[in-house]
């Protein structure tokens, strides 16, 4: 039975993918910041597990990567964790998912959540500050474009580890609001796919940036080997933990 483990997983298309993925069979590890941030206990007794921690802190996330690991090595992990328009939207965005990947034992498959923001995102990575927690603008696109880049780092770099990046859409959750037009069930069915399908069901195996399961565009900087390395030694010398 295949153990995924799904980061920001108390409300929103985190909450959706691994509950879709509990009712497979499948044993599912959710994340959230705290133990009240899921006030239905239903939903921890239908799971494999939980981890806690704030991912926008470094040591928090490096303790979680560690609550992770004592589940043994998981077939899966979802970035599905992730702020919009707000404090911290690098560090929870792109330095994150950077440590989780780096300190925790390498699964079989990462699933990273970008957006189609991503595509605005700067290249500029001399004068990016990945400590500012400021809800500075462009601070989300960004993220999205570094965290697409770094999914398509590792499918390059990691042989055995299959990668692959999601843009949910524009879905009425917490973070998109309301008014948001994209259909929420079709938001966590993606990921939830990519996760889970058998192995050769899904071409490209890895390094497919993906929208309702069909391959979209993404931005040429995110697949460029060269920005990859700048990226990741940023992250490397940011962090203090290397992507091996």
């Amino acid at each position: 039975m295949p153990r995924i483990l799904v980061t920001g997983a108390s409300t929103g298309l985190g909450l959706a993918a691994a509950q879709a993925l509990a009712e497979e069979g499948h044993e599912v590890v959710v994340h959230a910041r705290g133990r009240d941030r899921f006030p239905d206990r239903s939903v921890l007794e239908r799971m494999g597990g939980a981890v806690y921690g704030d991912l926008s802190r470094m040591d928090e996330t490096l303790a979680m990567a560690g609550q992770a690991d004592r589940f043994g090595r998981f077939d899966a992990v979802i970035h599905n964790a992730g702020v919009y328009r707000a404090p911290g939207a690098l560090q929870v965005n792109t330095v994150a998912p950077y440590l989780l990947t780096a300190a925790m034992a390498k699964p079989r498959r990462l699933i990273y959540l970008s957006s189609g923001y991503h595509r605005s995102g700067s290249t500029e990575l001399g004068s990016i500050d990945f400590g500012d927690s400021r809800a500075r603008p462009g601070a989300y696109e960004d993220s999205k474009l570094y965290v697409t880049t770094l999914a398509f780092a590792v499918a390059r770099r990691w042989a055995d580890t299959v990668a692959h990046v999601v843009d949910p859409g524009w879905v009425p959750t917490r973070m998109g609001g309301p008014g948001a037009p994209d259909d929420l069930e079709e938001g966590h069915r993606t990921q939830a796919w990519l996760a889970s399908a058998p192995d050769g069901a899904i071409t490209p195996r890895t390094g497919g940036y993906w929208h309702h399961r069909r391959i979209a565009r993404s931005h040429p900087a995110a697949s460029d080997p060269d920005f990859q390395h700048e990226l990741i030694e940023r992250l490397e010398a940011y962090t203090g933990v290397p992507l091996g």
